[in-house]
């Protein structure tokens, strides 16, 4: 473990800003999430800041886990990247990793309420079920730092794919090649079975995943010192 002082200056501050902002969701509740959280673009409250600043929100107390889980992620896998990039190159990877994830997941969700729409019109599933995830979908709000680090953990499985991995409960070594193809497959099923999902963004996860992978290999090809 390193002391904070050598923590990559960008990687320090995303961690100072993602807890001073989970401070202010406990201090001032729903005023931050209802304007910082990310709503989905048919929702009036639905802001285009949101795609930024829902990056830097988390669940509330008593899910601080959701917190310190993605900080841990962040540290681990970010602080190698903004080693080898630069804190200008990353800070921008990270960014445009959350903006993609935001997106994807918008796009998904209008992708399922048609496809809801078109079963209720067909009779195949109740009116009260299309209510409730047309509802879910068009009022619910998307929050986290996961799509960026997920495009993280992408560009680092990319860029260094036999690194060995330790994940309880396995007692052995796992290449971190094939951890990224099983989060992607999780998230894929979780996905495409809401009722399965646990309420995670499961979408925002694999746009953000796919933003990081896109963005690391066209970078790799145009500056390949920077990377090896």
């Amino acid at each position: 473990m390193r002391n904070f002082k050598s923590i990559p200056i960008v990687i320090k501050n995303l961690l100072i800003a993602n807890g001073l902002m989970y401070l202010a969701e406990i201090t001032f509740g729903e005023v931050i999430i209802n304007n910082l959280a990310l709503h989905n673009y048919q929702s009036p409250a639905f802001g285009i800041w949101q795609l930024i600043t829902y990056q830097f929100l988390h669940a509330m107390p008593p899910m601080i886990f959701h917190l310190l889980f993605n900080m841990l992620a962040l540290w681990m896998f970010g602080s190698m990247l903004e080693t080898l990039w630069g804190p200008k190159r990353f800070l921008l990877f990270y960014l445009i990793c959350g903006i993609g994830a935001g997106l994807i997941n918008m796009m998904a969700g209008s992708i399922e309420l048609n496809i809801l729409i078109n079963k209720v019109n067909e009779g195949t599933i109740p009116m009260s079920y299309f209510q409730d995830r047309a509802g879910s979908i068009v009022h619910g709000v998307t929050l986290g730092a996961s799509g960026s680090i997920m495009g993280v953990f992408a560009a680092y499985a990319y860029l260094f794919p036999n690194n060995p991995m330790y994940i309880m409960p396995f007692p052995f070594p796992i290449k971190t090649k094939y951890v990224i193809i099983g989060l992607i497959a999780l998230d894929v099923f979780g996905g495409i079975n809401p009722q399965y999902g646990g309420g995670v963004a499961h979408y925002a996860h694999l746009g953000g995943a796919l933003f990081g992978f896109i963005l690391v290999k066209t970078m790799n090809k145009t500056n390949r010192r920077n990377f090896y």
